[in-house]
């Protein structure tokens, strides 16, 4: 029990603002480029399904280029998964680059492997 209103609001936006905190992590569409981008590269480090979006590296052009794909469950459904794609393997990266030059990334609506079309943003042309 609280032992003054204050303490009690205090308590209440500080357990409010800790709720907020996985929608503030939800890694949105806001700071990638409007245009569509291809990239291809060689894999540097496979898919990884930890986080709220899955994300894989791949090296371009000297360049080591960071895979912002959707999230976990919805890269599994598109039939990618941890050790799908090897590393080393040669592919293509279809998305929206980061606004900032400088931020090597690519929020990533397909992936490219072999022939086959990891498509993880179906919904999205």
């Amino acid at each position: 029990m609280c032992s003054s209103l204050s303490r009690c609001a205090s308590l209440g936006v500080l357990a409010f603002s800790l709720s907020a905190l996985p929608a503030l992590a939800h890694h949105g569409w806001a700071g990638n480029s409007d245009e569509e981008f291809e990239l291809t590269g060689t894999v540097t480090t496979g898919v990884s399904l930890a986080g709220p979006h899955a994300t894989m590296k791949i090296l371009s052009n000297g360049d080591i280029w960071d895979i912002t794909l959707a999230p976990p469950a919805r890269t599994e459904r598109a039939g990618l998964k941890e050790g799908t794609i090897p590393v080393g393997a040669a592919v293509m990266i279809h998305g929206h680059r980061n606004k900032d030059p400088k931020r090597l990334e690519i929020k990533t609506e397909r992936v490219t492997w072999n022939g086959r079309t990891f498509n993880v943003y179906p919904d999205r042309k």
